[in-house]
């Protein structure tokens, strides 16, 4: 399938993308983060939000990337980079961490995907011994958050990754609830998607040529803010 033609900088994806989903939370979240771009979105949320992001790797209350100089080497988020805890922060173990992952105390989590489709069926790992990416603890956080958010590139190498049917291994079946891309926003419920937003640069016909599911368009739909 051919993909629209509008050229946009990785920077600028990746800013459209965690600014978005920035927009998501409410005051007082507890939120996940996924690795990679996820880790962004901390960047444009308001501290008088109160939302209190949770590293996997054993933090609750991860603020902002580290951007100074000299930053603590203790203190890293699950992808390995340097953030600055918020006052009142804790730490713990593993077995926490994952105690409070699986036990529905995180109102929503971020993450990446390799796939999604139009039933929010997630695929966000590939095979093991690979040069791609593991499972991590995306199986843990997809199926004990309350609201599932996936952020990603529309397409990749021109590779189609929003699908009708998934045909990498699954992570979670049905635990989507939204996609939000550099291109548009698709609302995912138990009809299928749903076209929210779309970015002004690119019209209704190029989502539909870069999309490999079906959808239907939002009579409310609105401009994503870019």
């Amino acid at each position: 399938m051919p993909v629209a033609q509008v050229e946009l900088t990785k920077e600028k994806i990746r800013e459209i993308i965690a600014k978005r989903a920035a927009q998501e939370f409410k005051r007082g979240d507890v939120v996940t983060l996924g690795i990679g771009l996820p880790t962004e979105v901390a960047n444009y949320v308001p501290d008088e939000m109160g939302v209190i992001f949770q590293s996997e790797n054993g933090l609750l209350g991860a603020g902002r990337l580290h951007q100074g100089e000299s930053p603590d080497p203790r203190i890293i988020n699950a992808g390995g980079a340097f953030v600055e805890p918020i006052k009142g922060c804790c730490f713990y173990d593993t077995q926490m961490a994952f105690t409070i992952m699986r036990g529905g105390h995180i109102d929503a989590t971020v993450l990446g995907a390799l796939q999604v489709d139009e039933m929010g069926n997630l695929a966000s790992w590939m095979i093991p011994n690979k040069l791609v990416p593991g499972m991590g603890g995306s199986m843990d956080l997809v199926v004990g958050s309350k609201r599932v958010i996936v952020v990603m590139e529309h397409t990749s190498k021109g590779q189609i990754k929003i699908v009708k049917n998934c045909d990498l291994p699954l992570t979670a079946r049905g635990e989507v609830d939204l996609i939000i891309t550099e291109r548009c926003v698709f609302d995912v419920n138990k009809n299928g998607l749903v076209l929210k937003e779309i970015n002004p640069s690119f019209t209704i016909d190029d989502i539909k040529t870069s999309t490999g599911s079906d959808f239907v368009v939002d009579a409310n739909l609105k401009e994503m803010e870019v």
